[in-house]
């Protein structure tokens, strides 16, 4: 079973990809990416997980948008449970320019046979996608007080808040499961956090597209024992990991 994460770009900019695989009852990292073109990134998903293999892809992007105006019901309960951690996320509705391309990129996984997984049976195999939001998740994961703030601020600040995420990831995902292999000596994973601006953004979408994928492989693993499910396929979802105690 693979798990792709897309740190989607909402607008024009580049996506982080990531492509996690449960080998022997360990997820192992394939292949850690940043891609530019929808096209590109449905090429690199297809090719990745082909037709007849089974996958989750996790998205960090609202692909269900019904709402015409305001803030979907997801969007709302982010802030609910999530808003005394920073962790809330954008609102979302079909006017606002995004929309289009995100609700479109949902389609085109759909198309793909990546079927919505509010809901799942865990540990079968099948082609899902869901939605899913790296700040709550890293939140409760990482049993934090509050979200990493490597998104804005200075370039030293954020790196400095990217470097933790990194330090995470290495030596928290292990300890859970279903547990990450060591990234040590893995050639995609980045060892070092880079000091500049445009290299800086680049190592950012690659772990929040990690993150991403790891959610789709805990939502798998352990469905609702170990998840909550903020919305619907009505209303649109985001799918996140319940606080690890």
């Amino acid at each position: 079973m693979k798990f792709i994460g897309v740190d989607f770009g909402w607008t024009s900019q580049p996506s982080g990809l990531c492509c996690l695989e449960l080998v022997e009852g360990k997820l192992q990292l394939l292949d850690l990416d940043r891609l530019d073109d929808i096209a590109d990134i449905l090429v690199w998903i297809n090719e990745t997980v082909p037709t007849q293999e089974p996958g989750i892809v996790a998205v960090d992007a609202p692909t269900l948008i019904p709402n015409p105006t305001g803030s979907r019901l997801p969007d709302k309960l982010s802030h609910k449970f999530f808003g005394k951690y920073h962790a809330g996320c954008y609102p979302a509705n079909q006017n606002l320019a995004f929309a289009e391309r995100t609700i479109n990129f949902g389609l085109k996984l759909e198309a793909l046979g990546f079927v919505h997984a509010p809901k799942i049976e865990p540990q079968i195999p099948g082609r899902y996608q869901i939605e899913v939001f790296p700040h709550p998740a890293i939140v409760n994961l990482f049993q934090l007080n509050r979200i990493l703030k490597y998104k804005k601020g200075k370039i030293a600040e954020r790196r400095l808040e990217l470097i933790k995420l990194h330090n995470y990831i290495q030596n928290i995902l292990p300890t859970l499961s279903p547990p990450l292999r060591s990234l040590r000596l893995c050639g995609s994973f980045p060892q070092e956090i880079p000091t500049t601006g445009k290299e800086l953004k680049a190592t950012e979408d690659m772990l929040d597209s990690l993150i991403c994928a790891y959610v789709g492989a805990y939502w798998w693993f352990w469905g609702v024992e170990k998840n909550i499910v903020l919305g619907d396929l009505s209303t649109g979802y985001i799918v996140v990991p319940e606080r690890i105690c």
